[in-house]
């Protein structure tokens, strides 16, 4: 998906009228999506915690760079938030879209902003289901980690992994 690909589809900055959206958004990735590496308890732990969507609104002033991906009727389909640090906080795709390069698409204009900004390095904490398309952009994974969520009155197991990328020339 390029910034006018796929089916009419487009890349543009957040709107705060996308907030809803992208919370909801973000909830249908982790119970489907998620769902496919981790399990039932790890899910509804992870979902517990989704974003409020408030979350989108106060990151944009806080330099945030919150990127949405639509389809040709300007819905959100995906979207990818990195930090002023150049940490990419949240990259989710909706379920019905996925498989198609959205994400990565994402992640080729977060990189872009990232470079323009004069960021040296890209830096996550990928699920198992993302790790696959940041590794295609070009991230490194430098370890697991194995961590808790407390859910329901219980210590819930999981994992992600941090990685990288080292933007070129900086």
């Amino acid at each position: 998906m390029s910034a006018q690909g796929g089916s009419g589809g487009a890349i543009r900055p957040f709107r705060p009228a996308d907030a809803e959206a992208l919370g909801r958004l973000t909830l249908a990735a982790i119970r489907a999506t998620a769902a496919q590496a981790y399990t039932s308890e790890q899910v509804a732990a992870w979902a517990a915690r989704h974003p409020d969507p408030r979350r989108f609104l106060q990151g944009a002033p806080k330099g945030d760079t919150i990127l949405v991906a639509t389809d040709g009727a300007d819905r959100a389909i995906a979207y990818a938030l990195m930090e002023p640090t150049g940490h990419i906080d949240m990259l989710y795709c909706h379920p019905d879209h996925g498989g198609r390069g959205v994400a990565s698409a994402l992640l080729v204009r977060i990189e872009a902003d990232a470079a323009r900004r004069g960021l040296a390095v890209l830096l996550t904490e990928a699920s198992e289901v993302a790790r696959p398309v940041f590794a295609r952009t070009g991230f490194e994974h430098s370890r697991r980690r194995n961590f808790a969520l407390e859910h329901a009155g219980r210590s819930v197991p999981i994992h992600n992994y941090a990685m990288a990328k080292p933007l070129s020339g900086r």
